[in-house]
């Protein structure tokens, strides 16, 4: 089955605990979420497993910015998520390579209004094995969009954090609906 490996919001200023809105930067480090990220990834490229890493991000003037969202809303206040600014760049201990794809993603889910179905389309992707921050926000976004696009859908569940564990635990519980969620030794069962 055609499988790719999808990391979410790996960034400076959500998982590195001096970023402007790093509200899971402390759960990512108690869980060794990045280093678990980092297993999957050099599991996917001895695979020879499309990786493509995603991050959340703004013009400097904020144009993408939805003006409604309670999520979103404050990002311009605090100068967070400026795709120009070191903030949006990839933590630097996540294995980000010129080789894999990046999708730059406007709103929560990577699906929407984003390059990334074309990306796995384009690879004839049946298989999406997701791993990233929030468990309860883009992990979840990127779950339940790729089910409903008829992607098989896997969690890699020791490289996602949320803001704590109980937050994390259940978008777990609920994501088991609709996507396996394993460990790295599930993963490399697959």
């Amino acid at each position: 089955m055609k499988t790719a490996l999808l990391t979410l919001d790996y960034i400076n200023d959500i998982v590195a605990p001096q970023g402007r809105i790093a509200r899971c930067a402390g759960h990512v480090a108690e869980r060794g979420a990045l280093a678990a990220a980092n297993r999957g990834i050099a599991l996917a490229r001895e695979r020879q497993w499309l990786v493509i890493h995603v991050k959340v991000g703004f013009s400097p003037s904020y144009v993408e910015m939805p003006q409604g969202s309670p999520i979103f809303s404050r990002a311009g206040q605090f100068q967070a998520l400026n795709l120009q600014g070191d903030g949006t760049a990839f933590h630097p201990e996540l294995d980000v390579r010129a080789e894999d794809a990046v999708v730059v993603k406007h709103r929560v889910s990577p699906f929407y209004a984003t390059a990334l179905e074309a990306v796995l389309r384009a690879h004839g992707i049946e298989r999406l094995v997701v791993a990233g921050v929030s468990s309860t926000w883009a992990v979840q976004a990127a779950a339940r969009d790729a089910h409903d696009r008829d992607y098989r859908v896997v969690v890699l569940e020791p490289a996602c954090a949320a803001a704590d564990e109980d937050e994390h635990r259940a978008s777990m519980r609920q994501l088991a609906a609709i996507a396996d969620i394993v460990s790295q030794e599930q993963l490399e069962a697959l």
